[in-house]
């Protein structure tokens, strides 16, 4: 993959290995008080490994229970607290600074319970276009 990039002089270089996504172009999906800003996700990036999201989540906001069948996936939590919600209606904590795992085809979703908005960090792999999933109707 070719990228230009600017270099010291104002000018533009050739770097084979670099794929920048400058804020501007990070394109954002909402949906019932969560929002999602794809920092690096099929629509901009050539990455065939990762999908990476930076999720919001508002005050009584939730991302509901759902499954992603071939993609694992991992959230660092950054601020704020809530509940992440699991399968056969299990729930359990989770605040900033925790890490947490799912595995391919697990449940999993996210309730905000505190009274700031909660923030993590979502990676994604292989990579999953949510466009989708911000599209239909939430419950």
């Amino acid at each position: 993959m070719e990228s230009l990039l600017p270099n010291r002089d104002g000018g533009i270089c050739k770097e084979d290995f670099v794929e920048m996504i400058r804020a501007t172009e990070v394109t954002t999906f909402s949906n019932s008080g969560v929002t999602s800003c794809q920092l690096l996700f099929p629509e901009n990036s050539r990455s065939e490994r990762v999908t990476i999201t930076r999720v919001t989540v508002s005050p009584g906001a939730r991302n509901p229970p759902h499954r992603h069948q071939s993609s694992e996936q991992v959230w660092v939590a950054l601020r704020g607290d809530g509940r992440l919600l699991m399968g056969d209606g299990k729930s359990m904590p989770f605040a900033g600074g925790d890490v947490v795992r799912f595995e391919d085809n697990e449940v999993h979703g996210f309730e905000n319970t505190g009274d700031v908005e909660f923030e993590y960090l979502s990676v994604t792999s292989p990579p999953v276009n949510f466009r989708g999933a911000y599209a239909k109707k939430w419950q």
